[in-house]
């Protein structure tokens, strides 16, 4: 099978990639099972210091691995240098880290001695998205192969040239053969893939179909898995908020990448005392994006990363004001391009609404009063995270644990950041990635006991 990647901004063909076949991929999870017998006994400290050649690797090399990602899936170049430069930090946080997250667990009991230990499981395959075609896999890929284990690439087919780079850029660390492997692979081999018997767990990060589809797979064959799904963020403005601030965090929040983001804000739920005032200051601001050529570094605003992607978010656009959302700004689709758009009176019932918007797509929701704010928030089958934008820092705390979302975090965008653990509840998937807890994830918690 051939795999064509396309540039979403001209249309133009970037690369061919040919499937590996069916005996080529079982060579590969055989070696993989192989390679893991030896590299579970490199050293820590020989781990992590791979681990900090990649993080090199990655500083060094900004511009190559941006115009890939820019190319590709069309985001602002600016962006996919700030991208790869994150990558770097997440390498260098558990090269700083690994040791003493993997080190015993020592524990009082009625032994002489009992403690957990942390060893690696084996094959880890990653399911990878292309919005962050480089973050998502190097987030996954460098604590998991810190911790002994090895890995698998399968990323999105449109992303495959990125997904190449980071293959080479293992290989160029100084990672032994076979470690972490890149396959071009359709997704009707996972079965195959999972069911082997050096494959000990799966990651994905991507849709709400895809997550069940691979779960039942992973359940199926009795293998771990780990989902981080879609998302309906929240962006809760209070009205004791300073507007023009929060414009400024909730304009990033929803429009970086396009809008491409699970963790994007999507709906923002405004008290009605200050509504009026931040729609007209939010639309202000959205208005001074500059839409255009992604490699330029200038533009703010690039294409949608298919066409398939802008014509699902002009469906909802057109779902909602059919059922009485207010187009308040943009609306309109041109290919791949989709403007920057602002609904104002949604409700729930509106696809803007209830539906994740994947795009730069803004949805203008009037609440009644604080409590109304969160029920309003808690009206959504994901469960990623919420912010909430006040002056008022107890008060908002005081909420926190009313709220089921993975994250929470006021006066400042949902975001990930290699420090802090990640991840959602009910449709928004399951497991953590990101800090100790994204390392303890693929890890033999196993319990020493000595009488």
């Amino acid at each position: 099978m051939e795999f064509k990647t396309i540039n979403p901004y001209n249309g133009e063909e970037i690369a061919v990639y040919q499937s590996i076949s069916k005996e080529e991929l079982a060579a590969k999870l055989d070696n993989s099972q192989k390679a893991f017998e030896t590299w579970k006994k490199v050293p820590l400290k020989e781990r992590c210091s791979l681990l900090r050649n990649v993080g090199k690797l990655l500083l060094e090399n900004v511009e190559e691995y941006a115009k890939m990602i820019t190319l590709e899936m069309g985001k602002p170049i600016s962006e996919s240098r700030g991208e790869v430069k994150k990558c770097a930090t997440v390498c260098d946080y558990y090269a700083d880290n690994a040791e003493a997250f993997l080190a015993n667990e020592m524990i009082e009991t009625d032994a002489s001695k009992s403690f957990v230990a942390h060893n690696p499981i084996g094959g880890v395959l990653a399911v990878m998205p292309w919005n962050f075609p480089f973050w998502q896999v190097l987030r996954f890929a460098a604590p998991t192969l810190t911790a002994g284990n090895v890995g698998f690439l399968k990323h999105s087919s449109n992303v495959f040239g990125s997904a190449k780079l980071i293959e080479e850029l293992f290989t160029k660390a100084g990672y032994p053969e076979n470690v972490f492997q890149n396959l071009i692979i359709h997704h009707d081999v996972t079965e195959q893939i999972v069911s082997h018997d050096g494959i000990k767990a799966i990651t994905l990060t991507g849709s709400e179909r895809a997550g069940s589809s691979v779960a039942a797979i992973a359940g199926k064959h009795i293998k771990k898995s780990l989902l981080e799904l879609g998302g309906s963020n929240a962006f809760i403005v209070w009205e004791d908020a300073d507007i023009d601030k929060t414009v400024k965090t909730a304009l990033t929040a929803r429009m970086m990448n396009c809008g491409q983001s699970c963790i994007a804000a999507k709906r923002f739920i405004i008290l009605e005392g200050v509504y009026d005032e931040f729609v007209e200051k939010f639309t202000e601001a959205v208005k001074t994006l500059k839409s255009g050529d992604p490699m330029k570094d200038d533009t703010t605003i690039g294409p949608l990363a298919r066409l398939d992607l802008a014509e699902e978010l002009q469906k909802q656009v057109q779902n909602s004001i059919d059922k009485g959302a207010k187009l308040i700004h943009g609306g309109k689709q041109d290919g791949c391009y989709h403007e920057p758009t602002i609904l104002g009176n949604v409700e729930p019932g509106m696809a803007a609404f209830d539906e994740e918007s994947f795009g730069p797509l803004a949805a203008m929701i009037k609440a009644k009063s604080i409590e109304h704010a969160f029920e309003l928030s808690e009206n959504s089958k994901y469960g990623l995270g919420v912010t909430v934008c006040t002056e008022n820092v107890e008060l908002a705390l005081s909420y926190a644990d009313s709220v089921s979302d993975g994250a929470y975090f006021i006066n400042e965008l949902v975001k990930s950041d290699a420090r802090l653990p990640f991840g959602g509840t009910k449709l928004s998937g399951y497991g953590r990635e990101l800090s100790k807890d994204g390392m303890m994830e693929f890890v033999n918690r196993k319990t020493v006991y000595v009488k």
